[in-house]
C-alpha cells in the first residue's frame, strides 16, 4: 500500500518547482524545474486516489484555462 504522504509530497515538490520557474531568469535552471513539475505533476497522479482525480477534474471545469506565466494571463 502507497501512503498517502507520498503523493502529496511529489504534489508539493511540482508546486514548489512552478515557484521556481516564475522566479528564475536563467534557461537551464527554467528547463530543469519546468521538467521536474511535469514528471512529479504525472508520477503523482497517477498513484493518488480516485477521489483526487475527481477533485482536480472538477477544480479544471472551474478554471477554464491554467496559466503558469503571469504575462500569458493579461495582468
Amino acid at each position: 500500500m502507497i501512503l498517502p504522504i507520498f503523493p502529496l509530497t511529489l504534489l508539493t515538490i511540482a508546486l514548489v518547482s512552478i515557484w521556481y520557474y516564475q522566479r528564475t531568469a536563467n534557461d537551464i535552471y527554467r528547463v530543469l524545474s519546468a521538467i521536474i513539475a511535469i514528471v512529479c505533476l504525472i508520477w503523482g497522479f497517477a498513484i493518488a486516489h480516485w477521489s483526487v482525480h475527481l477533485l482536480s477534474l472538477v477544480l479544471l471545469y472551474k478554471f477554464n484555462t491554467v496559466s503558469f506565466n503571469s504575462a500569458d494571463s493579461g495582468n
